[in-house]
């Protein structure tokens, strides 16, 4: 059993607060709460009848670690932790697990102000499972991160998992948590969507492929993303360049799903990327966030990492070796200060350009995040 990168920050911040785990459905936060449990009594699932009426009646486990999971579906449930909480002091360990961005569901204000960390879990990663050879980062890219699938080591079963997987995050979670009337045509956007990662993302183009209204793809869109299905990100742009303004590329937690390799493999990156810069917010409280660049010249890069708007990291992936990009060149010269790398999938080359750009094969740099 691979041992989670989050758990001993979870045990840490147990300590003094409830801890909130959010993130993609399946990626693992019920296994990682129950890996906690010192005394198997203490798990309550909101999806499980018995353990709904033991929450709304509050007869509650006697354990030294009570852990909820799906809660978020319950309306009144952060005034129902408030009260928890408050009544139990340090008598008891509060973990609250979910597979939607649990500080997105705020109804009746944000009464746990101050009582929680927010922590997000991210599937595996090619750090976290200590991957060492080329083929085993393709095995990664065939697979994808979620546990089950990349355990199974099948492509066949990945193949199904990530389908059945699409399936329930519509039918189930959706209809769950939020208000959509038109479930056919929203499983027919989140089929479409992963033909389209690596591109400025089109809400125009999306509504008229859909025949909906522009509002309606907007809506979805942000469903998707409170889901953990995709994350968009928004361009980089600095008075000094020139900088698109608007457009946002997206991408997919499950990157299994996109049938281009070479997109796929971007996608594999930006989702690495994402998960190191999701790890220092919420456990070092830094202002990191991921980017891209895209100016009105055409000039591109995949990923952009700031603090406070500064670039700290500047990342194109490639499928094979390539010359510089052009793009990338152009970054690095306005912010000399930024790392810059280009990372392949498959290329062997491993230097670096004059401009100071690190060119070299995506394992060696994946296995510095986390």
């Amino acid at each position: 059993m691979v041992s989670r990168y989050l758990a001993a920050q979870v045990e840490r911040d147990l300590e003094r607060k409830m801890v909130f785990v959010a993130g993609p459905r399946q990626a693992g936060k019920t296994t990682l709460a129950r890996q906690l449990m010192t005394v198997n009594r203490g798990y309550l699932n909101w999806d499980v009848p018995e353990d709904r009426e033991a929450i709304l009646r509050r007869e509650l486990p006697d354990a030294p670690l009570l852990i909820f999971d799906e809660i978020h579906k319950y309306r009144s449930w952060r005034n129902y932790l408030k009260g928890l909480f408050d009544k139990s002091g340090a008598e008891r360990k509060i973990l609250v697990v979910g597979s939607a961005r649990l500080d997105a569901y705020r109804f009746g204000g944000d009464s746990l102000q101050g009582r929680y960390h927010f922590l997000r879990l991210h599937p595996f990663s090619v750090a976290e499972l200590d991957l060492r050879t080329n083929a085993q980062l393709q095995d990664l890219l065939r697979l994808s991160g979620f546990p089950e699938p990349f355990l199974a080591g099948s492509d066949t079963e990945a193949r199904r998992w990530s389908r059945e997987y699409r399936s329930r995050l519509i039918r189930e979670e959706v209809t769950s948590l939020e208000t959509v009337m038109n479930l056919g045509d929203l499983e027919l956007l989140a089929l479409r969507l992963p033909e389209l990662v690596g591109a400025p993302l089109s809400v125009n183009a999306l509504r008229e492929d859909l025949q909906v209204s522009h509002q309606t793809v907007a809506s979805w869109l942000s469903i998707l993303e409170r889901l953990y299905a995709v994350v968009r990100l928004s361009p980089f742009g600095a008075p000094r360049i020139r900088a698109v303004k608007k457009a946002q590329k997206h991408y997919h937690y499950d990157w299994s799903l996109v049938p281009d390799m070479p997109r796929r493999f971007e996608n594999l990156v930006a989702m690495h990327l994402l998960k190191y810069v999701h790890f220092k917010q919420d456990t070092e409280g830094l202002d990191w966030e991921l980017r891209y660049f895209r100016d009105v010249d055409g000039r591109e890069v995949d990923f952009v990492m700031t603090d406070r708007s500064k670039p700290l990291l500047l990342v194109e992936a490639k499928w094979v070796d390539e010359p510089v990009a052009k793009g990338l060149r152009y970054l690095k010269r306005r912010f000399p200060e930024a790392r810059a790398l280009q990372v392949s999938a498959t290329g062997g080359k491993d230097y670096r350009s004059p401009e100071g750009i690190r060119v070299c094969p995506a394992l060696g740099f994946l296995r510095e995040l986390v």
